[in-house]
């Protein structure tokens, strides 16, 4: 497989040399799936054409999300190259991490929804939460950038971003209902509703998203949300959008052979406000701010007993609040520059006495400046230069610059090369958890109170780490063959990674004198390919594929070295007479070493999901019957080596107006 898939590689790229020369001037029957250049929104700040970004970007449309038949987020990453998912939520949610560097917590990743950033503080910078945040149902796209975007986002960027974008209340007015009832528990149901004018436009959703859970897991799982917009029209220069929501994710954790990690119901109740206002002052300028707050409230906790010690209670529960302030200003500075510049003022409030054992509220307090600058040097060549200096309570001043060169080489065809710098401050649990547990009540042990063990106690030292990425990357479209091809090759030399060690700490406790800090190890590299191409082989019928092959250095200080891995996906649509469609989608990846640890291993997967829907008009009303397989091999390990995807099938009707 490994070497068939280098020959598709080098074999494309020979196509590539060949056609690029030649000009062709075909065309092809469906251009906005593969000639159309689309327009990016989040990847320096400025809308580009997917050309002329400063780095590789992965898009899904519309369509591609509703022919996955994918229930969340996360699902849909699969899609993208060089990630890896997980559908358990043992860690907080299932979840996306890009090359390898994940764990109960995937925190290398910006997510952000509508340009708001879903960071939890809570669950130690995971994206897990975030990506369960709004109904697939409303999302218009994602864009990802694949690689770091600090230069535009900040340390939380450090390997990438996803942005969801919300569909416009303009395309969803009147009422829609729909309902999904399958195999392994599955009850899935959204209601929305749109109504308003040209000047004031509004949407009220109310979904749920449920199932029994992976095989091995303790529970069943709940996803339940409403979010609110309101697009409001100030004359002919200013709008103003309102968000406001709420999640609350209810899953079952744990396992009973895990003295510390018991079965039990863990619920973590996330909402949110945000405000965004719109001013334009003249052609190709205007000012964007953005205010926003959330809320989290995480509830985790269950009573351990032995024969000896009965009562214990073992609790990671807290509550968390963010709140952000920003100002950008776009202008164009001459006929060949574009500028976006501005600030933002962020505070990450978190309290939880069983995580820091203290009442006191941890505070981090953020102070950003970025800039972002395309010039265009000539007609073929494309300049874009920026980055952002960021201020840290928690760790300091850090600068995180970028500088990308793309050149159309030819019609429809782009080389591109960059380099980057970015960091990641420590979160506040890597900097100060203080995990304790005290003896409920008198008994051998000794008194009520007594000390009994400490299991993360972090001693402060940990500083952020770091990234120097390199990349050069080719985006090609040809007409004749119908075929849109994206390649990126990287080196990501990493820095201080941030790691657990355990440490004696005379004093900790009854069950032993060790615990477990954070720190600095060591710096290695991630090195590979990864490429992702769209094809339309005859008409109504299109071909996304991807594949990626990462290789890191990191060697847990010389015991163990780090297993080279590759991943792929692939998904075919086809519409079919009769109004129906039709799509599969396959992935599949290798096992690999969680980084920073060398006996926790991400099992190997390997997955197709089947969907068939046929378009329904009853009178007045539009709608859509679908019936969706995923899985249709055998059940695989996912995250944990005794934790199981299973095949499940589920019917979805919708309903419109």
């Amino acid at each position: 497989m490994r070497s068939l898939s280098c020959f598709m590689v080098v074999g494309l790229m020979g196509i590539a040399h060949q056609s690029a020369w030649a000009q062709a001037t075909s065309t092809v029957s469906e251009a906005d799936f593969l000639s159309d250049m689309p327009i990016v929104l989040s990847v320096s700040r400025l809308p580009q054409r997917l050309d002329e970004t400063p780095g590789a970007v992965t898009i899904l449309d519309r369509r591609t999300i509703r022919m996955t038949g994918a229930r969340d987020v996360a699902d849909l990453l699969r899609l993208v190259p060089g990630f890896q998912v997980s559908n358990s939520f043992e860690g907080n949610a299932p979840q996306g991490s890009y090359h390898g560097n994940w764990g109960d917590f995937a925190n290398h990743v910006q997510v952000m929804v509508d340009g708001r950033s879903v960071y939890s503080p809570y669950l130690q910078g995971s994206t897990g939460s975030g990506l369960q945040a709004v109904a697939i149902e409303d999302i218009e796209r994602i864009e990802v950038l694949r690689g770091s975007n600090s230069a535009a986002y900040g340390a939380r960027a450090f390997l990438g971003t996803i942005n969801i974008i919300t569909r416009d209340t303009l395309d969803t007015l009147g009422v829609q209902a729909q309902a999904a009832s399958g195999s392994n528990g599955i009850q899935d149901a959204l209601v929305r509703l749109g109504w308003g004018d040209d000047t004031a436009r509004y949407r009220l959703g109310v979904d749920r998203r449920a199932d029994n859970g992976l095989i091995g897991a303790s529970g069943p799982n709940q996803v339940s949300r409403v979010n609110f917009r309101s697009d409001l029209r100030l004359g002919a220069a200013d709008q103003i959008e309102f968000r406001a929501g709420q999640s609350v994710i209810e899953s079952g954790i744990g396992f009973a052979a895990q003295e510390g990690n018991l079965p039990r119901n863990r619920v973590m109740d996330t909402t949110f406000l945000q405000l965004d206002w719109r001013h334009n002052l003249g052609l190709d300028q205007d000012l964007a701010f953005q205010l926003s707050h959330t809320s989290e409230q995480g509830i985790d906790r269950f009573i351990h007993g032995t024969p000896l010690v009965s009562g214990l209670l073992v609790d990671f529960s807290g509550r968390a609040s963010i709140d952000n302030l920003s100002l950008q200003h776009t202008f164009r500075a001459g006929p060949d520059l574009r500028v976006v510049w501005g600030g933002e003022l962020r505070r990450e409030g978190i309290v939880s006495r069983p995580v820091f054992n203290t009442d006191s509220e941890f505070v981090t307090d953020f102070s950003r400046i970025f800039g972002n600058a395309e010039w265009r040097m000539h007609r073929d060549w494309v300049l874009n230069a920026g980055g952002m200096l960021e201020q840290s309570s928690l760790s300091g001043d850090h600068f995180s610059p970028r500088l990308t060169l793309n050149w159309h080489f030819a019609e429809g065809h782009t080389l591109r090369y960059g380099e980057s710098q970015a960091y990641r401050p420590p979160s506040t649990f890597e900097k100060f958890s203080n995990v304790r547990y005290y003896n409920p009540s008198a008994n051998g042990f000794g008194p009520a109170g007594t000390l009994l063990d400490s299991t993360s106690v972090a001693r402060g030292n940990v500083r952020a780490e770091g990234i120097v990425a390199k990349e050069i990357g080719y985006l090609g479209d040809f007409p004749e063959l119908s075929l849109n091809l994206d390649m990126r090759i990287f080196q990501e030399e990493i820095r201080d990674f941030i790691r657990t060690t355990n440490y004696p700490l005379p004093g900790s406790g009854l069950v032993d004198q060790d615990a477990v800090d954070f720190i600095n190890g060591e710096n290695f590299s991630i090195r590979g390919v990864e490429y992702q191409l769209k094809w339309q082989p005859w008409k109504e019928g299109h071909l996304i594929f991807n594949q990626s092959y990462v290789d890191s250095s990191w060697t847990d200080n010389g015991t163990f070295k780090a297993k080279p891995f590759s991943s792929m996906g692939l998904m075919f649509m086809q519409s079919l007479p009769g109004s129906l469609d039709f799509s599969v989608m396959h992935t599949q990846s290798d096992s690999t070493n969680l980084a920073g640890t060398s006996n926790l291993m991400a099992p190997a997967m390997s997955r197709t999901d089947l969907r068939l829907a046929k378009q329904l008009r009853l009178g007045s009303k539009r709608g859509e019957v679908s019936f969706v397989v995923q899985n249709l091999g055998p059940s695989y390990p996912d995250f944990l080596a005794n934790t199981y995807f299973r095949q499940q099938a589920f019917v979805m009707l919708k309903l419109e107006n």
